[in-house]
């Protein structure tokens, strides 16, 4: 039996990157999704893909900086599915600059969608969580299922040149993320972040090959930068986006179900 069964699961940022390939897994897992981004385009495009595989999904489009699209992300989950099981956080992009040099606009920009929109999403999806888990121990006198919250963080979150804002953000997630944890073990609510190292993605390919977002913001890294970061890496290279997805199936699997408050960093061994 696939290892999502019957699960009902949100993901943001599942047009691209880790978070599409997130959205991917967990409904060949047997999950059905509601999924969100801010490019509605892409967006669809994901969900066809899913439907396309015989999955069942939903879609939400907006930003995640906005807690009406929290709402109704998680809102229509309960809507069309009755219940939560899941919730991932995977929408962010990078902004980097020097920390003598970053504007007030670069840096708001970053705590808004990673850390105020991992809040957003978050608090929705553990309201609803928590309602659901007390209806439960009202009627059993206890929680039989676990629900969970996953975030991502990165290794930044312990310091990375030219990303003060982007290290903020992903060292306040972690914070965020075991606070969420011990809020919610009463109720069975398990809270983890995975916090990963370099991997395969645009936010992570060589500048140069002009990826933007927005229409004005340089995604990527240097090339030489990156290529540097490569050579640290144990294992030699950049991490997939599939590899990515595998950490955050785990936790949302029956596998985790003592595991709550961690941070799994995924990065080759790049952080020891």
């Amino acid at each position: 039996m696939p290892s999502l069964h019957q699960k009902i699961a949100v993901v943001t940022g599942a047009s691209r990157g880790i978070g599409r390939s997130v959205a991917l897994r967990f409904a060949a897992e047997g999950s059905s999704l509601i999924i969100n981004d801010l490019d509605e385009e892409l967006l669809n495009e994901t969900a066809s893909t899913i439907r396309e595989n015989g999955g069942t999904v939903g879609v939400v489009a907006g930003s995640v900086n906005e807690e009406a699209t929290a709402q109704s992300l998680i809102q229509t989950a309960l809507s069309e599915y009755g219940t939560l099981d899941i919730a991932v956080n995977c929408a962010g992009f990078t902004w980097d600059g020097m920390f003598h040099k970053m504007t007030h606009e670069q840096w708001q920009a970053i705590i808004d969608t990673h850390l105020t929109g991992t809040f957003f999403i978050a608090q929705n999806a553990f309201v609803a969580m928590r309602d659901i888990a007390k209806q439960e121990s009202n009627n059993t006198s206890s929680v039989s299922s676990s629900r969970r919250i996953i975030t991502v963080a990165s290794q930044s979150a312990f310091g990375n040149l030219g990303q003060a804002n982007y290290a903020a953000a992903k060292a306040g997630i972690i914070g965020l993320t075991k606070t969420i944890a011990i809020e919610g073990a009463f109720l069975n609510i398990l809270a983890n972040t995975v916090a990963y190292g370099l991997m395969d993605t645009r936010l992570t390919r060589p500048k140069e090959q002009g990826e933007v977002f927005q229409q004005r913001i340089a995604l990527g890294v240097p090339a030489t930068i990156r290529d540097k970061a490569i050579e640290s890496i144990p294992l030699g290279r950049p991490g997939t986006v599939e590899e990515a997805a595998g950490p955050i199936l785990f936790l949302a699997s029956d596998d985790s179900s003592y595991i709550t408050g961690q941070v799994i960093e995924v990065n080759g061994g790049a952080h020891l």
